[in-house]
């Protein structure tokens, strides 16, 4: 989750100015606490009950005027049109080239009158560059984009987030990338489940001024409090790339290996050309990968190796994230060589500390899911 630009200066989210804890770790172009516990009981409680978080980094715009739909349907990768009421579908952004230019979660609300409004939930590292690569394609479309800068949101996670919802009144939802309005002790609330591989995800938004007073009344229903350190573990164990550091630039969509993110057949939006055409040659020379790590843990960039059909060693990927779980047990997620997957075999690695090897690992991690089935 590290934000890979610093400036300009990173500013801390709301819940973080107003718990005053520290220490503070750049994620996703602001400043959150980095750890709220012990890393065993911040991993336990992610994993085995329901982990309290901040969201703070996250931004809503709302999509305003009579051509939001075929405007925006026509510059992310997934569905619009067809979106139920109150759900979301993740999108990628991409150029003309196919290139990924950032990601983004797409909601359409049903709620009385505003049964067909559109909002977009951006990480704060990427908003400025996706409102004005936007910007460019709102020519003589009736389309006005709209911060929503009221709200702030905290996250809870887990395989009982739904039960701590439940003893603040309020309505689980069923289903992943759904949401619902509701009503927190007289304060507005809007719930959203997101996507998650190993456990359920929700963010609340509520009014900034009320993020403390909502922090403690989960805390109070039975969450453990849980820093970004632990998150990103638990992201990378789910195999979510984060852009900017997973997902860059000059990456094509089926690169990611995130097909979720994309729709065959809503059709043109920008960048599609390059997508439909990777679809029908039916591959691509690279995919980001989850390893399992046996070795010291190897910072961003770190190559790994194999030995080709000549014989000789070369390059089979590089690593994007790694991150270590409270028990010793490393991980990664690595962009890999197709012809390196094709060897069945450990890739060699080099790190501070010595050498290690990699294998590819199933989704989700079998040691992961037989902790979660455990519980």
């Amino acid at each position: 989750m590290t934000a890979s630009v610093s400036s300009p200066p990173l500013s801390a989210t709301p819940l973080a100015v107003a718990l005053g804890c520290a220490p503070l770790a750049a994620c996703r172009g602001a400043l959150s606490p980095q750890r709220l516990d012990a890393p065993q009981r911040e991993w336990s409680a992610l994993t085995s009950a329901a982990a309290l978080h901040d969201l703070g980094w996250m931004r809503r715009v709302a999509v305003r005027g009579e051509d939001r739909f075929r405007w925006l349907s026509g510059m992310v990768t997934n569905t619009v049109n067809d979106l139920g009421a109150n759900a979301g579908a993740w999108n990628l952004v991409l150029n003309a080239q196919g290139r990924i230019q950032g990601e983004l979660y797409v909601w359409r609300e049903g709620c009385g009158q505003q049964s067909d409004s559109l909002e977009l939930e951006i990480a704060a590292d990427q908003y400025e560059k996706l409102l004005a690569h936007f910007d460019r394609f709102i020519i003589m479309d009736d389309v006005a984009l709209l911060p929503l800068a009221e709200e702030s949101a905290l996250g809870l996670a887990g395989p009982q987030a739904a039960r701590v919802l439940e003893k603040l009144g309020l309505p689980p939802l069923p289903e992943a990338l759904t949401s619902l309005r509701a009503e927190w002790n007289g304060q507005p609330l809007l719930v959203r489940r997101g996507y998650g591989l190993l456990v359920e995800h929700y963010a609340l938004w509520v009014a900034t001024e009320a993020i403390s007073a909502l922090w403690a009344a989960l805390e109070a229903a039975g969450a453990t409090p849980v820093g970004v350190a632990a998150l990103d573990a638990l992201r990378v164990a789910e195999a979510i790339p984060a852009y900017g550091v997973d997902m860059v630039e000059r990456d094509l969509p089926q690169e990611t290996a995130q097909v979720r993110a994309l729709h065959f057949t809503k059709g043109c939006y920008l960048g599609q050309e390059i997508v439909e055409r990777i679809r029908s040659r039916g591959s691509v020379h690279r995919h980001l990968r989850p390893l399992g790590l046996h070795g010291p843990l190897p910072a961003p960039g770190t190559e790994l190796s194999f030995t080709n059909a000549a014989g000789a060693e070369a390059n089979a990927g590089a690593v994007t994230s790694a991150v270590e779980l409270p028990d010793g047990r490393r991980l990664a997620l690595a962009m890999m060589r197709a012809e390196a997957e094709l060897h069945p075999q450990p890739f060699p690695y080099t790190a501070e500390g010595g050498a290690g090897y990699a294998h590819v690992m199933k989704m989700p991690p079998d040691f992961v899911a037989a902790d979660l089935q455990s519980k």
